[in-house]
Order: C-alpha cells, then structure tokens, then sequence
C-alpha cells in the first residue's frame, strides 16, 4: 500500500510474465467516460502488441465507476488519500509495467493512440509529455479548453517553468504523458493535487532524465459535469510549486538586485545630498536605501537556507553555485558578522564623538543621520549574519539515526 492508504480490490494480484505497459487513469465519478477510456486502453495495447494492464486509481468515486472498470477487466485501486497527485502516486505505484501511460478519464484524450508515446520510449526517453498546444504542434478541438486556459494560463505557466528550468516543454499541464518506471522513481514526486503534472517534469529535469514531446489532440470533455480542476485555486498550486522549487529565482536574483541598488544608492548619499533636476535626494532616501539592502541580504540568506534544506532532503540536485557556498563556514560567518558589527560600532563612536563636540545638545539632523544609518544598518546586518550562519549550519548538518 502507499503509505498505508492505498488498498486494491480484487483483481490486483501480480500479472504472470513481464508486463509492457501500464496505462494509469485517476477516476473519481466517471462514469460515464471511464468505460470507453479503459476499451481504447485495451484495444491499443492490443493493436500495438503490448503486454500490459489498465490501472484505474479510484479516488473514492460514488457513482458506479468502479463497477463498470471491474467488469472490463481493469485493475481498481483504491486511494484514501484525497487529490489528483494521491490518486496518481498510488495508481503508479501500483503499477506493473517497465513503462507507464498515464491519461485523465474524461474523454479528452484518445488512449487509442499510445504508438507516438511508446516510439519516443523504445528510443530511450524517459519522460515523454503530450503537448496539446498548437505551439508545441497539438491541436485543441473546440470548446476542449476554456480560452483562459488556453491562452493564458498553459502557455504562461508553461513559459514560466521552462525559462526558470531549462525545459522546452511546451505543455507543462498536459494529463497524457509517459514514462519508464526507473524514471518515475527518479522523479521521487511528493505533492497530492494537480500541481503533480508540473512536479513530473520539473523533477525530471532536475534529475537528468531524457524528455521529449509528442503533439496529441485534445477533445471537449465529454462527462457532462463540471470538471475537478479549479482554475484560480490549482493555477496557483503550479505557480506556487514553480517558485519554491527556483530559490534562485525566487530570492536570489531579486536579492542581489535590491542588494545592489540599496548599497550603490546608500554609498553616495552617506556622504551628502543628490540633485537630479529639481528632485533632491536626501537622508530619506538614504534610510530607504538601507532598507532595501537591508531586505536584498535577506532574501540571498533565504535562497541559501531554500537550497541548503532541499539538497539535504534530496528535493533538488546540488549547483555550481550552490557547491561554492559550501565556504561559508559557521566560523567565517561569525567572524564576518562580527567584523560587520565592528563598523558599525566605528559610525556609532563617529556619530557620538560629533554629538559630543556639540555638548550633547542639538546635532544637525542630517550630518547625524549620515552616521546613524549606515551604522545601524551594519550592526543589524552583522548580527543577522552570525545567526544566520548557526542556522546555516543547523541545515547542513545531516540527521541522526535515532533507531539503535
């Protein structure tokens, strides 16, 4: 069972001899589609001399979907677990093919036409993605996809993952792929809703697998019900998984530009006003500046901690980038911190050597903000800097084996 919630009915004994292909189909209320996609799945297989099974992942259906899969000779399993990334996970896992097909039950994909898949595997792909977007060289039949989805929201997603991946997938979302079994377990997939089929190919590019598309024919829905996905709700899931999954994107890049910018802008000002036209820069924008830096030096401590984390839980590969951090060292941070600090301090006795001239009495606003600034912002950023580097280190260090 996967993780204790998965359980098959009867029929999901191991198939004698050594099975092709594994056709996959999540199902929950289908009805009135499931039939004819588990016959077309038989059919192929059959037409393209293939041993193998159909695999329905009943996701808790209360129609008669499970009645009508059974008594086609489909092998049901059962998912506890709600969402659409469970019902896979556990259908996969119980699958018996060296290559797996997987494809959605509601009638918008032909499960008669695997040959183009099965070619793209037998040359040594490891992941083979329909594409149904004409870009990709897929066709939408009408009405198959609503316009927001079509023209906005695939195409931006999939944009979006493939220049942060390096992927040329044109079709990130596309419920018919397939795949080897050795390359699944590469994949080590681990979300539940439909934010899966992007995790699929992200964790596939990740982990070097071979990745290829095929252009398929999308056709209406054909349930007569409205569908499971939620447009807003799980294009935000994709959007979500993108991002965490990128810390360089995410907090790197920006980072480094707000870092920059805030540095470069401070160590002019620190040192008195700038006219630009009729627009005065003063110690407001000075403070400003700080503050951005002050943000930047955090997001770069955010995507160190992001990658460190997801390379020790083997959620990403390690990086160029990311092998050169392994320099700083708890002590250099501390000791970097701790030099930080020690500017800071050297403003501070600035400021108050000058306030002190003054008999401690009214100091001039600007000239004493051009020391308190900068040095409150040193002190601040040696101090997160050495805490910092205890966590960094708290991340690095490999957990132990509480099992005798």
């Amino acid at each position: 069972m996967l993780n204790g919630e998965t359980a098959c009915e009867t029929g999901c004994s191991p198939l004698p001899g050594i099975v092709d292909l594994s056709v996959v189909i999540p199902c929950l209320n289908e009805e009135r589609t499931i039939g004819e996609c588990i016959q077309l799945a038989q059919s192929s297989l059959r037409t393209h001399r293939l041993t193998g099974e159909v695999v329905v992942a009943d996701n808790g259906s209360s129609d008669r979907s499970v009645e009508i899969a059974t008594a086609l000779g489909a092998r049901v399993v059962h998912i506890q677990a709600k969402g659409y990334g469970n019902a896979l996970r556990g259908g996969i896992g119980a699958a018996q093919g060296r290559w797996i097909l997987m494809g959605d039950a509601d009638g918008s994909y032909d499960f008669g036409d695997i040959g183009s898949f099965i070619a793209r595997l037998r040359e040594g792909y490891e992941l083979v993605m329909g594409c149904r977007l004409p870009s990709g060289g897929g066709t939408i039949k009408p009405g198959a996809m609503p316009w927001a989805n079509r023209w906005i929201g695939n195409p931006v997603l999939s944009r979006l993952a493939g220049r942060l991946y390096e992927c040329s997938v044109h079709d990130f979302h596309c419920g018919l792929r397939a795949f080897t079994k050795e390359g699944y377990r590469r994949m080590g997939l681990t979300t539940t809703g439909m934010e899966l089929a992007t995790e699929m190919v992200v964790n596939s590019k990740l982990n070097g697998l071979r990745i290829t598309e095929v252009p398929i024919t999308l056709y209406p829905d054909r349930r007569g019900r409205p569908p499971h996905l939620r447009r807003w709700r799980d294009g935000w899931f994709h959007l979500r998984f993108i991002l965490l999954f990128s810390p360089e994107w995410l907090f790197l890049l920006p980072g480094v530009g707000l870092l920059l910018s805030g540095l470069g802008t401070a160590s002019v000002l620190a040192f008195g006003q700038v006219k630009l036209g009729t627009v005065t820069l003063d110690v407001h924008t000075l403070a400003y500046a700080l503050l951005f830096a002050q943000v930047g030096l955090q997001l770069l401590l955010f995507a160190l901690f992001t990658r460190t984390y997801a390379v020790g839980a083997g959620l990403l590969p390690p990086t160029p980038l990311y092998s050169r951090m392994s320099a700083i060292t708890l002590e250099r941070g501390i000791l970097a911190g701790l030099g930080i600090i020690a500017a800071g301090a050297t403003c501070a006795v600035s400021a108050l050597v000058s306030w002190k001239s003054r008999h401690f009495g009214m100091f001039d606003p600007s000239l004493g903000l051009r020391l308190v600034l900068p040095s409150a912002f040193l002190i601040s950023t040696g101090i997160e800097l050495i805490f910092a580097s205890f966590v960094l280190r708290m991340l690095r260090t490999a957990p132990k084996d509480k099992n005798p």
